[in-house]
């Protein structure tokens, strides 16, 4: 089963149903002159055009609902072919993708694919759209509107500096301890109210866009350095400049005095 099947079939009729929206408001306007001005024999001619225009238009809007209503979106989901065809419609749009059926990452969104309900959610938010192509256009849109947003990279590493010594003082650690990424980040955001507004995927897009700065230390001259870990399910994964996939899963910040 494919939508972009039925997308074509319901083409004809769409264009049927413009046509016939576009000649019945021209002819509406013909019809208030003709009235106005008294002209019967053009508004009598002018109507029964109007009509055969409006036939057309509700022959279009039944076959329309009939194609729409004939889509088994129940079976289209439940099958797999939304998500195989979201799949390759990211392949194609170059859209990195990880994941299997139905939780997929787009980095930095999460991707669940609601088989029995026919839903998709971006993050937390529904998303109503059953057509693979145009989901994939709205997760690529997005992605590029976040790259284009305004980063400070060196007001995110002072901020991550901070939070590190205050983890430090908590763990009784100190400084130099290469510290889980995962773990600082509870101290980033260590209310659930913080983190529904700031959640772990938008923590790992600000670490990748840290990652490809090119910041190297912090305002007082503070050395970090980004570590990886034995422990799989510690790491973030981000992408680099290139696309290119990267796992981090410490930081360490180093005082310069102490070097």
């Amino acid at each position: 089963m494919n939508y972009e099947e039925m997308y074509q079939n319901l083409q004809p009729d769409q264009k049927v149903l413009k046509d016939s929206l576009a000649a019945l408001q021209k002819f509406y306007k013909a019809v208030c002159k003709e009235t106005e001005s008294g002209d019967v024999k053009s508004l009598l001619r002018d109507l029964n055009t109007m009509k055969e225009s409006a036939d057309l238009l509700a022959s279009a809007l039944e076959n329309l609902a009939d194609t729409a209503a004939g889509f088994d979106a129940k079976t289209y989901f439940e099958s797999g072919d939304f998500a195989e065809q979201m799949l390759a419609a990211c392949e194609e749009k170059g859209v990195d993708v990880r994941g299997e059926f139905p939780v997929y990452e787009m980095f930095p969104y999460k991707v669940k694919v609601d088989a029995e309900n026919q839903d998709l959610y971006l993050d937390r938010k529904k998303v109503q759209c059953m057509r693979p192509q145009s989901f994939v256009d709205t997760v690529k849109a997005g992605q590029e509107k976040l790259n284009k947003a305004s980063f400070n990279a060196a007001t995110f590493v002072n901020e991550l500096s901070d939070a590190y010594d205050l983890a430090l003082l908590k763990m009784g650690k100190q400084v130099g301890y290469d510290m889980y990424l995962k773990s600082l980040y509870k101290f980033l955001a260590p209310m659930s109210r913080f983190r529904k507004e700031y959640d772990q995927q938008s923590f790992a897009f600000d670490l990748a866009r840290l990652y490809t700065s090119g910041i190297e230390e912090t305002k007082n001259g503070r050395r970090f350095q980004f570590g990886p870990s034995r422990k799989p399910e510690q790491a973030i994964r981000i992408l680099d400049k290139d696309g290119i996939e990267q796992f981090l899963s410490t930081i360490c910040f180093i005082d310069p005095e102490k070097e």
